[in-house]
């Protein structure tokens, strides 16, 4: 169980690695648009990727037998 959290932190941290290092300007852009945002669209947004997140790992688990 912990080798699956400290590889699904590894995962997380390389890939947002990735976005920093091949398009910081984008990231500049996204981050100024999140100001325009109310909490609550930046909650739905937040729980709507939990959600996305949870069903690739349950997916993942019961089609590939991880």
């Amino acid at each position: 169980m912990l080798d699956n959290i400290v590889m699904a932190i590894g995962l997380v941290l390389g890939i947002e690695g990735l976005l920093y290092a091949f398009v910081p300007g984008h990231l500049r852009n996204m981050a100024s648009m999140l100001r325009s945002l109310s909490d609550e669209q930046i909650r739905v947004i937040g729980m709507a990727s939990i959600g996305i997140g949870v069903l690739l790992v349950w997916l993942s688990r019961v089609c590939l037998g991880g």
